[in-house]
């Protein structure tokens, strides 16, 4: 905080959490430590980056004034996240009842002859702040110990065994996993037998059918011969009777 005769100024840095391409905003709390008025002017040196607001103002007696300081959106970062931009506030005592209207920029002129308290600002550009990283598994109360290694680079006794159990669990799964592979090998081989068999035993059926209707067309065929050659010997018989 600057302790100066007329304003005390918080903070005496503009802290920005840089981010590209979007604005960022600090504040600034204006402090009026006289039973005065007091106006206020802010300046920077690159008007075009920061807006800010007010830019002037009166602070009434033992009583503050909020100032924010707006950065327009940047679309590259500087080298090394340094800043070279600069703030000045200047600070005059003027007459009791004045309003904001009434400032004009003769009243922080030296030349003048007004005495005008100024104090200097820096801009620093400060990392964001950063996400709270994930839970990792394990660590949550209730969850079983996850191994760990001691300051002298060993593993502990639990640690070990944990490590070992995992070492043998593991042929056993592998082992497991292979007769699940053979059984079901061995279970689509079965499975392409009996298509086979089934696709034999229906040609043999079609065939024992086309075979078994020639047959009955046969003896169809010999009854009726034998019908007719029994009708002519019955007539024959007749006549001579």
């Amino acid at each position: 905080m600057n302790t100066g005769e007329l304003l005390s100024i918080e903070p005496l840095e503009l802290n920005f959490p840089f981010e590209l391409n979007k604005q960022i905003s600090c504040s600034l709390q204006l402090s009026n430590k006289t039973d005065s008025y007091v106006a206020f002017k802010v300046k920077t040196t690159n008007p075009k980056k920061y807006c800010v607001r007010p830019n002037t103002g009166i602070v009434m007696p033992r009583s503050t004034c909020d100032v924010m300081v707006t950065m327009q959106a940047q679309r590259e970062a500087p080298p090394d996240m340094q800043c070279k931009d600069k703030f000045l506030l200047q600070s005059v005592k003027t007459n009791d009842g004045v309003s904001p209207k009434d400032i004009s920029a003769d009243m922080f002129n030296k030349e003048a002859g007004h005495v005008v308290e100024e104090c200097k600002l820096r801009v620093v550009y400060v990392s964001p702040p950063q996400p709270p990283s994930p839970v990792l598994e394990g660590s949550e109360e209730g969850s079983s110990p996850r191994g760990s290694i001691s300051e002298n680079g060993t593993l502990n006794g639990s640690d070990f065994t944990e490590v070992a159990r995992g070492f043998t669990e593991r042929p056993e799964a592998l082992e497991k996993s292979s007769e699940a592979r053979a059984h079901i090998s061995r279970l689509t081989e079965e499975k392409n037998n009996a298509i086979q068999q089934n696709s034999k035993l229906r040609q043999e059926l079609d065939l024992l059918k086309r075979e078994g209707s020639k047959n009955r067309s046969g003896v169809s065929f010999v009854f009726v011969i034998l019908i007719g050659l029994l009708g002519i010997i019955m007539g024959y018989l007749m006549k001579k009777t």
